[in-house]
């Protein structure tokens, strides 16, 4: 069983005894610790949180936990029920609620759930914020009303709809030039939320043909539910088969979002992001930021239209500060993440299939030339599985000692920029790993990159 507590919530496998998996124990310690957070440092004048939840099969019991506790501690809670967690974002900013909890693991496989707590934007706690709601759980500070102090319990299942409006009414998404596109979609959503939301929004844009894959939200994942093209054969065959136009993937809670080609081979979840600032930047030039793991190939797409590309630290929170001292007009990381601010400071899958959709109508070229216009460059994601045993701080000093002559980044990890490519090496926030990303102009020389860094990893450690 595995427990991870970070500033990017609570995350862990169900079951268990307390403290070693995410036990009902261990949902209202943390629940109770967020909402007492929030009590000291919420600005609004609602004492209300809003909650919402993927379609994991654990994810009703989660529920019940977590809105009990916060009932507990006083404050009403706002049900949203099957969301996203771009929804669940934008109804705290509606709701003008204290603050949000999405009950979700984001790609982790079935057996995981996890707590995403949201501030009173809709938007992630900071790492202050962070640190102290696990200072308040490990404490046990925190304090339950009293009977007449009770919160209120309000159902409100219409913040889907609401947020399919509020993508329509982007001023860059063009409705009627996709509806006059007449695209044929194909879509894999992993059999959680986005099975009732991706179809919604495809129909709402005017996409008359959708080829579902795995639209069931049971909790049931078919496959490996992480968007990488090892996990999407199925979907690619689909693509084929059907002579789909485009092809989209979403994770089960819709805030990372993969491509497919008409051939069905893969536009690369890191060029998700690249496409759409290209779009974004095409009418609204601005500045871009992405996370230090993410391809170059936004740097060279904004430098293009002559604006300044910033790189942030690994994690959402890091790269929505970056964004806002930037004034950024668009962002997000590799992973398929785009974080559009002209709707809301989050990664919206949602916000990415309307601007692709929008350009890929305009455009007049099939997704696959498209991708072949963007610079070419090739990710090697590898990881490292930890033990109790392995110093992950010591081996990250000894990486940047032993090529202290190259431009090396340590603000999240160790980041060594080569003349021919780069390799970021950070511990991760939601795993036990250590993630070993490569960038080059060649698969087979990022996959170098990587395996000499892992080869050092290991003889540092002892592997």
């Amino acid at each position: 069983m595995t427990l991870i507590k970070s500033i990017s919530g609570i995350r862990g496998t169900i079951g268990g005894k307390v403290g070693d998996g995410l036990s009902p124990v261990d949902v209202v310690r943390f629940t109770a610790a967020y909402a007492t957070q929030i009590k000291a440092t919420s600005q609004s004048a609602v004492n209300k949180i809003v909650v919402g939840r993927d379609a994991r099969i654990s994810g009703e019991m989660v529920n019940q936990l977590v809105t009990g506790t916060l009932l507990g501690m006083g404050f009403d809670v706002v049900n949203i029920g099957l969301a996203t967690t771009p929804t669940t974002e934008l109804a705290v900013t509606m709701e003008n609620a204290s603050g949000g909890i999405i009950l979700t693991a984001s790609h982790n496989p079935k057996q995981w759930n996890a707590l995403k707590l949201l501030n009173e934007k809709g938007e992630f706690l900071n790492a202050a914020e962070g640190e102290n709601v696990l200072k308040i759980a490990a404490d046990e500070s925190f304090e339950f009303v009293d009977v007449d102090h009770i919160g209120k319990l309000i159902y409100n299942d219409t913040y889907t709809a609401k947020h399919i409006e509020s993508v329509l009414s982007l001023d860059l998404v063009d409705v009627q030039a996709i509806r006059n596109a007449g695209f044929t979609v194909a879509v894999d959503c992993v059999n959680s939320v986005g099975g009732v939301v991706i179809p919604q929004l495809l129909e709402a844009l005017g996409v008359n043909t959708i080829h579902k894959l795995y639209c069931e939200p049971n909790g049931h994942f078919p496959h490996n539910p992480e968007p990488l093209p090892e996990h999407l054969t199925e979907i690619a065959g689909l693509m084929r088969n059907e002579k789909a136009d485009v092809g989209f993937v979403v994770d089960p809670d819709v805030d990372r979002l993969a491509i497919i080609c008409e051939d069905g081979s893969m536009f690369g979840e890191e060029y998700t992001l690249v496409s759409v600032a290209d779009y974004v930047l095409q009418h609204t030039p601005g500045n871009t930021v992405s996370n230090l793991s993410s391809t170059r190939a936004l740097r060279d797409i904004t430098n293009k239209y002559g604006c300044k590309y910033t790189a942030a630290a690994v994690g959402e929170v890091n790269v929505v500060t970056a964004m806002k001292a930037t004034q950024a007009v668009i962002g997000g990381e590799g992973n398929g993440g785009v974080i559009y601010p002209a709707s809301h400071y989050g990664r919206d899958a949602l916000v990415g299939i309307a601007l692709f959709l929008t350009m890929l109508a305009k455009d007049g070229r099939k997704v696959s030339e498209i991708r072949k216009s963007y610079p070419e460059y090739y990710i090697s994601k590898n990881k490292i599985e930890l033990t109790p045993a392995i110093d992950v701080d010591q081996i990250l000093t000894i990486i940047k000692q032993k090529h202290s002559q190259y431009d090396v980044n340590d603000i999240d990890g160790v980041k060594i920029d080569f003349p021919t490519g780069w390799v970021h090496l950070r511990k991760s926030n939601t795993e036990p790993i250590i993630r070993i990303y490569s960038e080059a102009a060649t698969a087979a020389e990022a996959d170098k990159f990587a395996k000499d860094i892992i080869d050092q990893i290991k003889v540092i450690s002892g592997m």
